[in-house]
């Protein structure tokens, strides 16, 4: 009989530009008529063609045992009307030619033949999202969610038109390191 996963209870953070900035941005209300500066998304869409698209949800409880990223984008989340809503993340982890010296045994490759470290246990976050603000992953940050305690929510989402087919990498947390995550909400 195997054993069963180890449960990692999470305490949520709440995102603000200051708390999430290891894993992208947090970007909130700006009046009209600001020039573009830091505080707007710093995008990569540079690979194809943009796909701005609104998504429906549904069935999205307070825990996750996979985790993903994209090498090759950077993406965009919101929850139409302002909802609270959470996102499991780690640290970007690719590794780019620079760097496969220097990253060991503990590479595996990707899904359009990237190389990333997976992301270790420990890294492992969830942040809460609230009110009208929106965030930008950085280009290879681990993501699981969005989750939520209602029976469906509607998040906007900005990435590739093929992300979810040529650049989807996941770790599996359950069956690679024996642990799921939970949190409150």
């Amino acid at each position: 009989m195997a054993e069963s996963p180890v449960e990692v209870n999470l305490i949520p953070i709440e995102a603000t530009p200051e708390s999430f900035a290891d894993y992208g941005q947090v970007i909130k209300v700006s009046s009209d008529g600001d020039h573009f500066g830091p505080n707007d998304a710093q995008l990569d869409l540079s690979g194809g063609i943009p796909r701005f698209y609104i998504m429906r949800l549904e069935d999205r409880s307070f825990g996750f045992s996979t985790i993903t990223h994209h090498a090759n984008v950077t993406q965009c989340l919101g929850s139409i009307g302002g909802h609270v809503w959470y996102l499991g993340v780690a640290k970007p982890s690719l590794i780019e030619d620079v760097d496969r010296e220097r990253a060991g045994d503990n590479v595996e490759s990707g899904s359009g033949g990237h190389l990333y470290a997976p992301p270790a246990v420990e890294e492992v976050r969830v942040f809460r999202f609230s009110g009208p603000k929106f965030v930008k992953l950085n280009r290879g940050t681990w993501h699981a969610g969005p989750l939520f305690g209602d029976s469906f929510m509607d998040f906007y989402n900005l990435e590739l038109s093929n992300t979810n087919e040529v650049d989807h990498t996941t770790h599996d947390f359950k069956k690679k390191n024996g642990v799921t995550f939970r949190f409150g909400g």
